[in-house]
């Protein structure tokens, strides 16, 4: 009796943390996307310095017809993106074109064009290059 008891609660315990990654699996990977507006939390596995950006902290708003919009921090951009299942693929389309001081927005624009993959966990959107390279964090914008 006793045994059968550990292996029913071994069973619920493992059955409960997997709620989490299931809900992954079937979450429509384009909602975990869109439902925020995103704003960088690091770059290339640091936190940002935001001094490197003039106008405020680099930005991604995705919609649901596959248009991305931003901020890099100086220059405002309007593209696209491809998703497939996880697999994310970003263009920024067109920008403005306002002098920065810098590099934050040459490292964040190098960074969005190596994306290939993404995920969502909690609060926080990562966005992954070749190997599962950590290229950029970002938290849901207040």
């Amino acid at each position: 009796m006793r045994n059968k008891l550990s292996i029913l609660i071994l069973i619920v315990a493992v059955g409960l943390s997997s709620c989490d990654s299931m809900k992954k699996m079937t979450s429509d990977p384009l909602s975990l996307l869109t439902s925020k507006t995103w704003g960088l939390e690091s770059l290339l596995g640091k936190a940002i310095n935001t001094s490197s950006f003039t106008s405020g902290i680099p930005s991604l708003l995705f919609s649901k017809d596959n248009k991305l919009s931003g901020s890099t921090g100086c220059n405002n951009f309007n593209g696209n993106f491809n998703l497939s299942g996880m697999g994310l693929g970003i263009d920024p389309g067109a920008m403005t074109k306002k002098a920065c001081a810098g590099d934050g927005e040459k490292n964040f624009l190098n960074a969005l064009s190596q994306v290939k993959s993404f995920d969502v966990s909690g609060d926080k959107l990562q966005l992954f290059g070749d190997a599962g390279k950590n290229l950029l964090s970002f938290l849901p914008k207040k």
